[in-house]
């Protein structure tokens, strides 16, 4: 079959999801699979660190959902997506997964959307399947402002979008919201700006965009994508995790941290066996924030919390912790608590000596 053999019409929408750590993309996608429109969905969630939760705490989430936390989209497994892709598109053909519609791909919160974007549209076998139908970025209301001014990832990943995602406005004062829509609309005039009401909306307003068209994004916008020029040979070289990045931030690779952003940022995860003291979690969690907020990017977690039968997820962003949640049921066999931590110039063996201390008897 020749690339002629399919109209646009015809292929896959993909739709890419992205945003800064802690802004709601995984809350943003368990609501919107909910929704009777989003059905029949293929999910591929990618995530950074060692240990993936996210894939656990998306509730609702398909048979097709797909995990990648061998390192980040932008970076080392641009390959792995495609080769996730076209596998999800073969298993589809055969009948060996359920059929779906649709493709949503959630990047980790410190993905840089540029080469993403380019590897969608530049891969031959991936550009005659799947059409990218848009990129929706969720924005923190209350942090997004300070993630913009700090982090170069959220300046991109807003700036590409066809549909913003605020969240957390329940949380944010009325002029840090006029203040940051108004930061957005500089980088990003194009894009409507969509408020969340406890991380629901309409997927009718998110997805069916229209292809993505370069040619009406900022010239910074097209200035990144020409950057990001996707050489399918270099599918192979990411297996081999032997090359190198020229796309402007420190992704540096090391056999220690195979995730690491900058010599900054690590994401590490603490693990126990032994059900955890609810009271003794909460005053080390509460110790860290007010401590260490500043430098907490993002801590997730599901934990097995004595008196409890179900896991209870955690999750919070710098000196935000939202309220713990009783999932129905343990997702696996596996019934360790999980944390995870990713964490900007804090010392992970300090962080691992307190939680040891809530875990022992």
């Amino acid at each position: 079959m020749s690339r002629d053999d399919i109209l646009p019409e015809e292929r896959l929408p993909a739709s890419l999801l992205t945003g800064f750590l802690g802004s709601g993309k995984t809350t943003l996608l368990s609501k919107l699979l909910r929704q009777p429109a989003l059905a029949e969905t293929a999910v591929v969630i990618n995530e950074f660190g060692e240990i993936g939760l996210d894939h656990h705490l998306v509730e609702n989430a398909p048979e097709q959902t797909v995990l990648l936390d061998s390192g980040c989209l932008c970076c080392s497994i641009r390959g792995d997506l495609i080769d996730t892709l076209r596998s999800l598109f073969r298993r589809r053909v055969k009948g060996e997964v359920p059929p779906f519609k649709r493709v949503v791909i959630e990047s980790t919160g410190l993905a840089d959307p540029a080469p993403i974007l380019q590897t969608l549209m530049s891969d031959p076998l991936l550009a005659d399947r799947f059409r990218l139908d848009g990129v929706i970025t969720t924005v923190d209301a209350v942090n997004g402002m300070d993630q913009l001014d700090r982090y170069f990832e959220s300046v991109k990943q807003a700036a590409v979008a066809d549909r913003l995602v605020l969240t957390k406005t329940d949380l944010a004062t009325p002029a840090q919201l006029a203040a940051l829509r108004a930061r957005l609309r500089q980088l990003n005039p194009a894009a409507p700006q969509i408020l969340a009401r406890q991380g629901e909306v309409d997927g009718a307003a998110l997805f069916d965009a229209g292809l993505f068209n370069p040619a009406l994004k900022t010239p910074d916008v097209q200035g990144w994508l020409r950057a990001e020029a996707y050489d399918p040979r270099e599918a192979d070289e990411d297996h081999g995790h032997a090359h190198h990045h020229g796309h402007g931030h420190a992704h540096e690779q090391t056999a220690l941290d195979p995730n690491r952003h900058d010599a900054h940022i690590r994401a590490f995860c603490v693990t126990t066996e032994r059900p955890l003291d609810w009271q003794r979690f909460t005053r080390f969690i509460e110790t860290l924030i007010a401590r260490d907020g500043d430098r907490l990017l993002r801590i997730k977690g599901i934990l097995n919390v004595d008196g409890f039968d179900t896991p209870v997820a955690v999750h919070g962003v710098q000196h935000l912790f939202h309220p713990p949640a009783l999932l129905p049921a343990w997702p696996d066999a596996d019934r360790r608590s999980r944390l995870v931590l990713i964490v900007k110039d804090l010392a992970e063996p300090g962080i691992r000596q307190e939680f040891s201390a809530v875990t022992a008897g």
